[in-house]
């Protein structure tokens, strides 16, 4: 009896062992719940002696920490603010003998974010971060993957503006280079080493980066050692080379700016005697050049050194104010010639007095039709006016009183009278002491060439506004694109 109760039990025993084996084949979900058990105690045993404030080989060597980056894109870059926003993933590598584990079921465990505030990470942050936000949608993008020979994986996805002092000098045919620089923050070179987990393949997704203002040339990745007043601390560079694109720029600023340049010669082409046609087009194209010059400074910070830009912005609107002033020179030339000439034909007709002067009178009004075209202009366009000059200056011989649609308001006899004994004395004793000082200092006297014909003037603004012009934007873009660019 005993002998057979003996032979159950060890029947028993094999049958229950036999199921053991197969119900998993049959049942999955039984292994299933078997490992999951088995996962949920082997991560209560890591925990249960753990301590989070000390580092993996606490006491002993230091940590290495392998980093890695995954640029997903560069949102913006601002040349106001100094800095660039850019989207990364960042994954550190590290081994903590303290997270190793035996299982026949798992060989690693891919864990929430939330399990990495349990054990110990690195402080590891950006060193030019400006401000950061992690991404939570719909969970918080931070993850923990632990193997079983204790090696950790903790990577994150987050959003980063990061400061970026940039130099303007050659803007907007400049080039950039701007940083993430990543640095223990707590923990030095004595307890801690930062390095590219892979040297320059530790980088990824530079090559899928688009750039709506610049083209991303080259990036490297560099490795350095950081001395503060707290110790050595090392610190990861990756840095991005950027080239801005200047077709924005060409179509934005320097396009209209030469057409603008270009529109102000046409007044080389208009008659000299059309004033306000001229005097408006060169005020237009003036305000139209500082409307230009304000929307690019409206974009660029606030710096005392000159940029590429400014002087193109400046040469050009010199440009536009000396098509301006042109006119001015040609004007002046005009009328100061016919007033000469005028004066010129009165005083021969004027006879003289016996003492060897002129009717101070009769000067006076010859001076006031120097000074204002109008007479001459409604003398030629009045019938009741002399019908040629000579007989102009007879009448004011005759009679300081012209005829009333000869003259301007502003002309009466009054005045004449006045001019008579106050200002034409006082004018003539200021030209007579001027010349004799200048007859005691012997002062040289400087001649202008003469002009016989103002349009000379208009002809060669046309040759030598253009010739200078296209003279300066060969040697600018030159100078931009291939001399400076090279340095």
């Amino acid at each position: 009896m005993l002998r057979y109760t003996c032979q159950v039990c060890f029947n028993m025993e094999y049958f229950a062992r036999l199921l053991f084996i197969i119900m998993p084949w049959f049942y999955p979900q039984c292994g299933c719940l078997t490992s999951l058990r088995n996962t949920s105690t082997t991560l209560d045993n890591l925990l249960k002696s753990y301590d989070i404030r000390l580092r993996p080989n606490f006491g002993g060597q230091r940590l290495d920490i392998g980093i890695e980056l995954i640029v997903v894109s560069f949102d913006a870059i601002s040349e106001v603010n100094m800095d660039y926003t850019i989207t990364i993933h960042l994954n550190q590598y590290w081994l903590d003998d303290r997270l190793s584990f035996d299982s026949y079921d798992v060989s690693s465990m891919t864990l929430t974010g939330e399990f990495a505030e349990k054990i110990w990470v690195p402080d590891t942050f950006f060193a030019n971060d400006k401000n950061s936000f992690l991404h939570d949608i719909t969970e918080k993008n931070k993850m923990i993957r632990l193997h079983d020979n204790g090696s950790v994986v903790y990577g994150m996805r987050f959003t980063s503006t990061l400061a970026c002092m940039m130099d303007l000098h050659n803007y907007p045919l400049d080039i950039q280079n701007c940083t993430v620089e990543i640095e223990s923050y707590g923990y030095d070179m004595h307890d801690l080493n930062l390095n590219w987990k892979d040297g320059r393949s530790s980088v990824y997704g530079i090559d899928n980066v688009e750039l709506p203002q610049f083209s991303l040339i080259e990036y490297r990745t560099v490795r350095r050692i950081e001395s503060l007043s707290s110790g050595d601390y090392p610190r990861l560079s990756l840095s991005f080379k950027l080239y801005r694109n200047v077709g924005y720029f060409i179509f934005q600023t320097y396009l209209p700016s030469i057409l603008i340049v270009m529109l102000s010669w046409v007044s080389f082409w208009i008659n000299h005697e059309a004033t306000s046609a001229r005097v408006a087009l060169g005020i237009t194209t003036v305000l139209t050049m500082t409307t230009i010059s304000n929307g690019v400074r409206s974009s660029l910070p606030r710096i005392s050194y000159v940029k590429a830009i400014d002087i193109y912005l400046v040469v050009s609107f010199v440009f536009v104010f000396a098509a301006l002033l042109e006119y001015a020179a040609v004007n002046y030339t005009y009328w100061g010639k016919r007033a000469k000439k005028k004066f010129k034909k009165i005083k021969d007709t004027q006879p003289m007095l016996q003492d060897g002067k002129y009717n101070s009178v009769d000067f006076a009004e010859i001076d006031e039709i120097r000074m204002s075209p109008i007479i001459a202009i409604r003398s030629q366009s009045s019938g009741n006016c002399a019908e040629n000059g000579e007989k102009i200056s007879r009448t004011i011989v005759a009679s300081p009183v012209l005829p009333r649609n000869c003259m301007s308001r502003s002309y009466y006899r009054e005045n004449l009278v006045r001019r008579k004994n106050s200002s034409v004395k006082r004018r003539r004793q200021l030209h007579s002491n001027v010349r004799e000082k200048s007859v005691k200092c012997k002062l040289p006297r400087i001649r202008l060439p003469r002009i016989n014909d103002v349009n000379c003037i208009d002809r060669y603004s046309r040759m030598v506004f253009p010739l200078l012009f296209v003279s300066f934007n060969v040697m600018y873009w030159v100078f931009y694109l291939f001399i400076k660019k090279d340095t």
